[in-house]
């Protein structure tokens, strides 16, 4: 009897509460999507490196997977509380009958499992076919080919939602029991005429609160932003600390600021149901000043990081194929004993196969003991330390000749460049040190070697490199006429060249064969001075392949986690406004029959309960758009270091996918609220 009674009180609350099996469903189905990533068609025809780092991320996202579950379990638990509020009566009447306390318990633990054995079925199916699209997804970011692409399901992934999933709702069984253990039955009869506890907030206290809160958000942001190419980790705390109290401030003082201020223009407030409107959202934003402050911050984190991860990904990409000419750099770096060879000479007590490479060339960098980065800065050091107290500018500067240089951009594809004897250049690409560079260049800052006086050709840096890598790293490199290499001192010896097997691949493993034959013959403690070979060298293998595998398993490791923390946030904080609302809505149903009673038609009434529903969904959205604008400022200071940042295709897709999603749920809140205080 009473498993049937469970059962149709499940079927009653798909009518009320789709919101809540969806949210469900949802959740179970992108718990198993990312989760499923290690069994996809696409991660087994990756090669053996992106494997690593992919198996590295799939690590991550299960150590996110927790974070996640436990976001799920609360989730959860405040949607359970408002549907055990809704049936409050429903279990009064219950108890009036005679049944227990434990019966009425009984029958929400079947419930409970009803719904959570549905939301697994058909969130799992979801999920498998969603996972499909996902294994797309990641053949896209590794470029893999999926013409032999087959249907897979992930048996870990199933068994591992399914003991998340169990758990959290154990956890709601006891919340469940103990929350009804707890009624009275005056309590529960009485529920549908009580509404939350409401305290009424002196209108002139709350606005002072909220200039506070203002004045603390405005605080860190001018903070998190006024030395922004620096900021300081105890600065930034300090400001994340200022920003969340600010938050919860400005939402506790909110209803109380708005109330005084709309109420004191009368033709606003006294406009059509404007009144009611008010007092409802009044209402609605002081019973939930928590749960409004914790949404906006998730919506922030929500914003933030999805743009963050998809600049990322985009910047590697576009990194790699300008910042990879070649097919191979090898750097022989030497110390102060080392004799100058070339670097295939080098290696041949390695016994290097010269043939792997078709085409190839060496140069020199250089140094002298003079040339400091303090010594390139002289001239703005003053205004650097007082911009930027926490700079650094330690080491030599490393120099190459005009000629040297030519013959490598020539090689990479790049402009040459000219030179008079009195004459230097800078290329570089780091971003953050072109700034202070070119404040340098601009006071025409001079070099003397061995009495040899250089001019800077230009006032400012040219974009240049020398060394492949998956992201902008030359923070400097000095060009200089040829004639000057007798007073320098040789630092690396650079090789640039294109393999000459058709499958790149190939010579690839050959070259990394190479690399672990003479790291362990390097490092072999079993080595004696009569050993064939030069300690004093250290070589550095750079490869396209490698460069291009690292670069794009860490733009498909962010793009994962970005997106799975995304998605949940975002779906967690459009539920949570969803049900408190349809909550709402079904204890003001007699305030909006009162309405009809006093002469006020459908239409106006729907328009009611439209804004006060848009409002209550726009306020925490509109305050994270303010807190992410500041966020993205600094988020972009940070990944500047991998890359120029173009955020506004990443703001864009981020945008549609905040509007698809919860702009989904603000219409099914809409709509389910109207039916809600439609019925008579």
């Amino acid at each position: 009897m009473l498993f049937k009674l469970s059962l149709k009180n499940v079927r009653k609350s798909f009518k009320d509460y789709a919101i809540y099996f969806m949210t469900l469903i949802l959740g179970v189905a992108i718990f198993y999507v990312f989760n499923s990533i290690d069994s996809q068609q696409a991660y087994l025809s990756i090669s053996k490196d992106q494997r690593a780092i992919l198996q590295l991320m799939i690590d991550m996202l299960s150590g996110v997977s927790i974070f996640i579950s436990i976001i799920l379990g609360f989730l959860i638990i405040y949607a359970n509380r408002f549907l055990i509020k809704r049936r409050k009566k429903e279990f009064g009447i219950y108890m009036t009958l005679g049944m227990g306390k434990g019966k009425i318990s009984r029958i929400l633990l079947f419930e409970t499992i009803l719904i959570g054995i549905l939301s697994l079925f058909v969130g799992l199916t979801v999920g498998v076919f969603l996972s499909q699209g996902m294994s797309v997804l990641v053949a896209q970011l590794f470029e893999v080919d999926m013409t032999s692409f087959t249907f897979n399901i992930s048996n870990a992934a199933i068994i591992k939602t399914i003991i998340y999933f169990g758990i959290m709702y154990l956890l709601v069984m006891f919340f469940n029991t103990f929350n009804i253990s707890k009624q009275k039955l005056i309590d529960l009869i009485s529920a549908g005429k009580k509404n939350e506890k409401l305290k009424i907030k002196n209108p002139l206290f709350t606005t002072i609160v909220f200039l506070i809160s203002i004045a603390m958000l405005g605080y860190a942001y001018y903070n998190v932003t006024r030395n922004i190419q620096i900021l300081e980790a105890k600065t930034l705390y300090t400001c994340i600390g200022l920003g969340i109290v600010g938050t919860y401030l400005f939402f506790w003082s909110l209803s109380g600021f708005l109330l005084k201020v709309v109420s004191l223009r009368k033709k606003l407030y006294l406009k059509d149901l404007n009144m009611f409107v008010l007092r409802q959202i009044n209402s609605k934003i002081n019973t939930a000043v928590m749960s409004m402050s914790v949404i906006c911050i998730m919506l922030f984190l929500t914003i933030c990081i999805s743009s963050a991860a998809f600049s990322l990904n985009n910047s590697l990409k576009k990194n790699i194929k300008e910042l990879t000419p070649v097919d191979i750099n090898i750097i022989q770096s030497y110390y102060e004993t080392g004799e100058r060879t070339s670097v295939l000479e080098s290696l041949k007590q390695f016994k290097v196969d010269e043939t792997i490479l078709k085409n190839y060339i060496e140069i020199t960098t250089y140094a002298s003991e003079n040339i400091t980065m303090e010594y390139m800065f002289r001239e703005i050091m003053a205004e650097l330390l007082e911009k930027y107290p926490s700079i650094r500018l330690a080491g030599n500067e490393s120099m190459i000749l005009l000629s040297d240089y030519n013959k490598l951009a020539e090689y990479y594809g790049h402009e040459t460049i000219a030179l008079n004897d009195n004459q230097y250049l800078i290329v570089a690409n780091y971003e953050q040190m072109i700034e202070y560079r070119n404040l340098a260049l601009e006071k025409n800052t001079t070099i003397e070697i061995e009495e040899h006086i250089l001019y800077p050709k230009y006032k400012e840096i040219k974009n240049g490199f020398v060394s492949m890598a998956a992201n902008p790293t030359n923070i400097g490199l000095i060009v200089i006429p040829d004639y000057l290499e007798p007073y320098l001192k040789p630092k690396i010896n650079f090789l640039a060249g294109n393999y000459s097997c058709e499958d790149k691949t190939i010579c690839d493993a050959k070259i990394k064969e190479l690399n672990e034959d003479i790291w362990n013959q390097v490092n072999s403690d079993s080595l004696n001075e009569t050993e064939s070979f030069n300690k004093e060298y250290y070589f550095t293998f750079n490869t396209k392949i490698e460069i291009y595998e690292a670069g794009t398993g860490l733009g498909a490791m962010v793009t994962f986690i970005g997106l799975y923390l995304g998605i949940i946030f975002l779906i967690s904080s459009a539920a949570i406004l969803a049900l408190k609302e349809l909550s709402e809505s079904s204890d003001s149903k007699e305030r909006y029959e009162v309405l009809r009673k006093i002469g006020t038609n459908e239409k106006m009434i729907h328009k009611a309960l439209f804004r006060q529903i848009a409002v209550f969904f726009l306020l925490p959205l509109c305050l994270a758009l303010v807190h992410s604008v500041f966020g993205i400022m600094v988020a972009r200071n940070i990944l500047e270091t991998l890359g120029k940042q173009d955020l506004i295709l990443p703001i864009i897709m981020t945008s549609i996918f905040i509007i698809v999603i919860y702009g989904g749920y603000f219409l099914i809140t809409y709509f389910s609220s109207k039916r809600i205080i439609s019925e008579r």
